[in-house]
């Protein structure tokens, strides 16, 4: 017992280190043996976990899919709470990972760049995909019943993640662009906060 324990605890080592790496410099740019070394094992420990660094990869975009997709599609489906509210917490939700992994989104967006087949092959094989699929799902029932203005889901998309994940591509630039010297980027997250609200109730609020 206590074996497993040792080995599901490794194991989680390694994913996550992993995951720090391939955020900071991309699924190309890691190698297997700078993952073993964050780890502190060697190159045969670690194959032993992951005989690639594709497998790798899966387990650790289901880890960040996990984490995310299915408290958004449980937000999403509680359809007796107003819309509002309910992007509110998705936005909530997304703030918190995003602040953990401040370089996440930039990573998610290179991965697309990259190798879009290798995303949506991880995607294809994560837990998250059953979530995923009931967020569409349950998008599109709402539209059906006339609840939510039917808007192309590509264009939900589109708008909900360019400004949700603006704020943190951008940091850098617009930090320096548009705080005063008293002001925090979690004052301008704040701020920015209403505006993706009200841009996805005027989208999908039926008028």
């Amino acid at each position: 017992m206590s074996g497993n324990v040792v080995n599901n605890d490794l194991e989680a080592k390694i994913i996550e280190a992993a995951k720090s790496l391939f955020i900071e410099k991309g699924f190309a740019e890691t190698s297997m043996s700078e993952i073993a070394t964050r780890v502190g094992i060697n190159r045969p420990g670690l194959h032993y976990y992951f005989r690639t660094k594709d497998k790798m990869f899966q387990a650790v975009f289901g880890m960040i899919g996990q984490a995310i997709l299915p408290k958004v599609q449980d937000i999403l489906s509680q359809q007796d709470i107003p819309l509002s509210q309910r992007i509110e917490t998705v936005i909530d939700t997304y703030y918190t990972t995003f602040r953990k992994a401040p370089y996440l989104p930039l990573f998610m967006l290179k991965e697309m760049q990259r190798d879009v087949d290798h995303l949506l092959n991880a995607l294809s094989n994560s837990p998250a995909k059953e979530a995923l699929d009931k967020l569409i799902a349950g998008l599109q029932e709402e539209m059906k019943q006339g609840k939510l203005r039917p808007v192309p889901l590509r264009v939900v998309f589109f708008t909900f993640y360019s400004l949700m994940a603006c704020p943190f591509l951008t940091k850098n630039f617009s930090s320096r662009l548009f705080l005063s010297e008293n002001e925090s980027f979690e004052e301008m997250l704040a701020e920015w906060k209403p505006y993706i609200v009200m841009q996805m109730e005027n989208l999908l609020c039926v008028k």
